[in-house]
C-alpha cells in the first residue's frame, strides 16, 4: 500500500552549481557589483534554511542583494515586484501615484539593465499591483531594494528549495493516478450504495445532512484540476441522490518548456490530487458502491492552477494567483478550498488571497503536510495568512496530529483522518479513473472536508456572510469559546455548525 504525501514538502536540494564556499554570502557594499556573483543554490539554500527557522517566512526584499539577484537569475531571471503602499494589493483603477510607482521600477530597469521597458516586461497584472519583470544585473536589485512604493520583490521563479535529489527530478508531491483496495472497515454502505467514509461519523456529518446537503452552495477547489477519466467528477456529477447541481473545470496553469509561455495546459488532472480533493469535498451520494463527498448536493468549480501541490515555480504561482482572482470574480462562489502551498510567502498569491477574501470568499487552506519539516516548522503559506483558515489532520486517538500533518498557533480547525494503527489508512475517496478509488491523508483531506462543512452551513444559512458562517464553524469546534495553541477550535461538529 502505497504512503500518501499530500504535500511533500522533500529534502533540501543538495548539489551546487558552483565550486564557491557554500558558507559564503556576499554582502554587495563591500565587493564591487562589477563581478556579477552568482550564489550556488546551496548558498541560497542555506540562507533560506536560516530565515525560515528564525522568521517563519522570508522577506526577499530585505535579503542580502547578491541572495535575491542569485535566486532570480537561478528562477530564469524573473522577478516579481510588487508596488504600491503596504497593503495596497490590488486595484479597481490605478491611481497616478500607482502608475509612477510601477514606471518607475520599469525605468529602472532600464536604466540598470540597459534594456527597452519592452523587453524587460512579462508580464502586468490587471487586477493586482505587480508586474514581472526579466532581470540580468546585480546593480538593478540593489537600485529596486532602495526604491519607494516597492511592497515586494520575489524571485518567483526560483523553485530549488524543495527538490529531493536533483534538479532534473520529476515532481510528485501529492501525486497518485494509482487505485487502491480499501480496508473494508473503513466505510460502511449508505442509500442508495455509497460508501461512506469512516471520519464522515466522528465529526457528525451524516446526521448535518438531515439539515443541509449543500444545496445551492458554489465551491471553488484550487487544486491539479479534475481528471478526465473519473465519471463521478464529470457526467455522472449528478449520480445517485445528488441532483440539481453542475460541476466546471478550467484550467490557469501553464505547462510549457519555456517560462515565457501564456499557453494554458488546460483543466484535466494530470496529477491526482485536485481529483481527490473533489472527491472528499463533493462527490455524489452515488449508487455506484464509490465513496461520497461531504457536501454531495454543492456545485463544484474546478482549477487546475498547479501541476502538483507544492507551489515551487513561476508557472504555479501564477496559476494559482490567475485562479483565485477567477473565483474571487464570481459571484456564486462562496467558498474556495487550497490543500496547496509553500513554506514561505509568494506575494502575487498573498495579494491574490486578499482580493478574493475582500470579495468576500471564505479562503479554506491546508496547514502543511510534509516528512522534513513536522519537527519545527509550523504553518505554512497561504494557511499561515489572517485571510485563510487554516485546517490540519488528526490520529483517531485524541489530539494527536497525523503522521505528517502540521500543527501550530495559526491552526483553525482540525479534522481526524488517520488511524492512528496505520498510517497508511486514511480518507477513501474516488481514485483517478472511473470505478476506482484511494486513501488520501494529511492536512489536505482535512482542508477538502471542512471547506465541504462549511458549504453545509452556507447552504443551512444561505443569507449569511462569510464571517457569520465563520463564526458558527468557530462554536461548533470543540474547544470553543477557547483556542487551542496547536489546534485552533479544534474538531468541527457538523451536526452542530448547521443546527
Amino acid at each position: 500500500m502505497k504512503k500518501i504525501i499530500p504535500f511533500a514538502l522533500g529534502l533540501f536540494l543538495v548539489f551546487s552549481c558552483s565550486q564557491e564556499d557554500p558558507n559564503e554570502i556576499v554582502d554587495p557594499s563591500v565587493e564591487s557589483i562589477d563581478s556579477q556573483k552568482i550564489l550556488s543554490i546551496s548558498e541560497i539554500n542555506k540562507y533560506i534554511a536560516s530565515e525560515l527557522k528564525q522568521n517563519g517566512d522570508i522577506v526577499w526584499r530585505n535579503a542580502p542583494a547578491n541572495v535575491l539577484y542569485s535566486a532570480v537569475i537561478h528562477g530564469e531571471g524573473v522577478l516579481s515586484v510588487g508596488y504600491g503602499n503596504q497593503g495596497e494589493s490590488f486595484s479597481k483603477e490605478r491611481s497616478p501615484r500607482l502608475i509612477e510607482a510601477r514606471e518607475n521600477i520599469l525605468n529602472v530597469i532600464q536604466t540598470k539593465d540597459e534594456v527597452k521597458k519592452s523587453s524587460a516586461l512579462i508580464a502586468a497584472d490587471e487586477i493586482l499591483n505587480v508586474i514581472d519583470v526579466k532581470i540580468n544585473r546585480l546593480e538593478t536589485i540593489i537600485t529596486l531594494q532602495k526604491t519607494d512604493q516597492i511592497r515586494y520583490l520575489d524571485p518567483i521563479g526560483y523553485g530549488f528549495y524543495l527538490q529531493q535529489d536533483t534538479a532534473n527530478q520529476q515532481k510528485s508531491a501529492g501525486c497518485s493516478q494509482s487505485g487502491q483496495t480499501i480496508n473494508s472497515g473503513d466505510y460502511r454502505v449508505i442509500s442508495p450504495n455509497a460508501r461512506l467514509p469512516w471520519n464522515f461519523d466522528i465529526h457528525k456529518i451524516t446526521q448535518a445532512w438531515n439539515y443541509s446537503t449543500g444545496s445551492g452552495i458554489t465551491v471553488g477547489l484550487i487544486d491539479t484540476g479534475l481528471s478526465a477519466n473519473q465519471n463521478l467528477l464529470g457526467n455522472g456529477f449528478n449520480d445517485g441522490f445528488s441532483n440539481g447541481r453542475s460541476v466546471q473545470r478550467f484550467g490557469t496553469y501553464i505547462d510549457s518548456p519555456w517560462w515565457w509561455s501564456n499557453n494554458i495546459d488546460g483543466p484535466n488532472d494530470r496529477c491526482g490530487h485536485g481529483t481527490q480533493m473533489a472527491s472528499a469535498l463533493a462527490s455524489p451520494r452515488n449508487d455506484d458502491g464509490m465513496p461520497v463527498g461531504v457536501a454531495y448536493d454543492s456545485n463544484l468549480v474546478a482549477y487546475r492552477g498547479t501541476s502538483d501541490v507544492v507551489l515551487e515555480d513561476y508557472h504555479e504561482r501564477k496559476g494559482v494567483s490567475n485562479a483565485l482572482k477567477a473565483l474571487g470574480n464570481r459571484g456564486d462562489v462562496k467558498i474556495i478550498s487550497m490543500s496547496v502551498g509553500y513554506p514561505w510567502s509568494i506575494g502575487n498569491v498573498k495579494d491574490a488571497v486578499r482580493y478574493a477574501y475582500r470579495k468576500g470568499k471564505m479562503i479554506v487552506a491546508a496547514g502543511g503536510t510534509s516528512t522534513t519539516f513536522t519537527n519545527w516548522y509550523g504553518v505554512i503559506f497561504p494557511a499561515s495568512m489572517s485571510e485563510t483558515v487554516a485546517v490540519t489532520g488528526l490520529k483517531d486517538n485524541g489530539y494527536n496530529r497525523c503522521n505528517i500533518c502540521h500543527d501550530g498557533s495559526k491552526i483553525d480547525f482540525t479534522i481526524v483522518m488517520q488511524r492512528a494503527g496505520d498510517g497508511d489508512r486514511n480518507v477513501p475517496v474516488l481514485g483517478f479513473n472511473t470505478g476506482s478509488q484511494a486513501y488520501v491523508g494529511g492536512s489536505s483531506v482535512a482542508t477538502a472536508m471542512t471547506a465541504g462543512i462549511a458549504a453545509l452551513v452556507w447552504a443551512r444559512n444561505p443569507n449569511m456572510s462569510r464571517d457569520q458562517v465563520l463564526d458558527k464553524l468557530k462554536r461548533a469546534g470543540e474547544f470553543y469559546p477557547n483556542r487551542n495553541n496547536k489546534f485552533g477550535y479544534g474538531n468541527i461538529d457538523a451536526l452542530k455548525a448547521v443546527q
